[in-house]
C-alpha cells in the first residue's frame, strides 16, 4: 500500500467505509470500460445520483464524473475521493437528501469526517465512530 498514490488510498478507504456500513459501492460508483462508453451513457441517464468511472483496458481511470437526476453535472475529476467531496457539496447546496441505500455512509462523512452536527449521529454511525476513536 505504500507504493499506492493518495487518490487510490482514499478510494480504498471510502470503499471500506461503505462496506463497513453494510451498504453497496455499486449504489454510488458505476465503473465502465472505454469500449462501453455508449452503454454507460445509456445506463447513467436513468441514475438519480452516481459517480461514474470510465477506465481504459489497463484499468486506469480515463474519466470520473458525477450524475444527478440523469444529467452529467461534473466530469474529468482527478479521483473518486474528489468526486465524493464534490457530491457532498452538491447535495448540500442543492438541498438534496442522501440516497437511502447510502444514508449511513454519507452521514458518517458529514458528521465524523466533516464534523458537521456530530451530536446527532445514528446508532450505527456512533458505534463505528466509537470503535475508531476510542483510546482503549
Amino acid at each position: 500500500m505504500q507504493d499506492t498514490d493518495i487518490g487510490t488510498r482514499r478510494e480504498i478507504a471510502l470503499k471500506c467505509l461503505i462496506i463497513n456500513m453494510r451498504e453497496s459501492m455499486d449504489d454510488l460508483v458505476q465503473e465502465f470500460l472505454v469500449s462501453e462508453k455508449e452503454e454507460a451513457e445509456h445506463i447513467l441517464q436513468g441514475a438519480t445520483m452516481a459517480i461514474y468511472i470510465i477506465r481504459d483496458a489497463q484499468a486506469a481511470p480515463k474519466d470520473i464524473g458525477i450524475i444527478l437526476e440523469g444529467q452529467e453535472v461534473v466530469n474529468e475529476l482527478p479521483s473518486v475521493a474528489n468526486a465524493v467531496a464534490i457530491l457532498m457539496g452538491l447535495l448540500y447546496v442543492l438541498n438534496m437528501e442522501y440516497p437511502k441505500t447510502l444514508k449511513q455512509t454519507f452521514e458518517y462523512i458529514q458528521k465524523v469526517l466533516m464534523e458537521l452536527d456530530p451530536k446527532g449521529m445514528t446508532t450505527k454511525v456512533k458505534k463505528l465512530y466509537d470503535q475508531l476513536y476510542s483510546t482503549a
